[in-house]
């Protein structure tokens, strides 16, 4: 697949992408011919049911798993379109150093270091300038400037969940990519980080994909959804207006 200039507007592009993996004799088709399309920018929810693929498409989008077949070309900036596909290995480490932030569920933060580090590390790992400095005024941003020397134990989940989204976005990734970010915090505190991750993709020009299950924050927050089952797309739908 080539790019041309009237598509440097997309984040990325995946033409029949496909992932099996295997019980003994029996082949699970995780993905099964995924071609979809994603501008710079968006906010997209990807929906569907368990085993119907999500996770697996956002393991391969962020260079944690790769698939089997198709193309994924990443737009990496400066005119830059890679298909990820043909990344090496230490080249597929720099690409999820460099360009992508994940956001996962049980927040991933190191027990030992506080909040602040926990966000200096990322940043120092992919090369950020003045790292304590940048680490700080997200951290801030995101309400935590008075909780920089906490450590993760001693914060709320929602607290901890908002460090680990400072952590994706202190790299100033190309694509940022949440997997059940809400899916061990209540209703307030989901709502809440929802609306940190609407502001920061409308602020920054982000794009953020993130898989749910919850349908009503979906159609509350995005504007299109992205639906997955039995590992295919089955619509791209725009959101319904209640």
């Amino acid at each position: 697949m080539i790019l041309n200039t009237k598509q440097t507007y997309f984040q990325f592009v995946a033409r029949d992408v496909k992932k099996s993996y295997w019980t003994g004799d029996i082949e699970i088709k995780a993905l099964d011919g995924i071609s979809l399309k994603v501008a710079k920018g968006d906010f997209k929810m990807i929906l569907g049911p368990s085993g119907s693929g999500k996770t697996t498409l956002m393991n391969i989008l962020g260079g944690l798993d790769s698939a089997d077949s198709g193309e994924i070309i990443i737009n990496l900036g400066n005119g830059k379109f890679k298909d990820i596909r043909k990344f090496t290995k230490n080249e597929l480490t720099n690409y999820r150093r460099m360009y992508i932030g994940i956001i996962f569920q049980f927040y991933n933060l190191i027990p030992i270091l506080t909040a602040l580090e926990n966000i200096e590390l990322a940043a120092r790992f992919s090369g950020i300038s003045n790292p304590k400095r940048k680490s700080k005024e997200y951290l801030s941003e995101l309400g935590l400037g008075d909780k920089f020397n906490r450590y993760p134990n001693q914060l709320s989940g929602g607290e901890q969940q908002r460090i680990a989204i400072a952590r994706a976005l202190v790299k100033d990734p190309a694509l940022i990519l949440a997997d059940e970010p809400t899916g061990n915090l209540d209703s307030v505190k989901t709502n809440e980080i929802y609306k940190i991750l609407k502001k920061l993709s409308e602020d920054y020009n982000k794009t953020i994909l993130i898989v749910t299950h919850d349908e009503d924050m979906a159609n509350k927050y995005a504007k299109e959804h992205i639906h997955i089952k039995d590992g295919r797309l089955i619509r791209n739908q725009e959101k319904i207006e209640r």
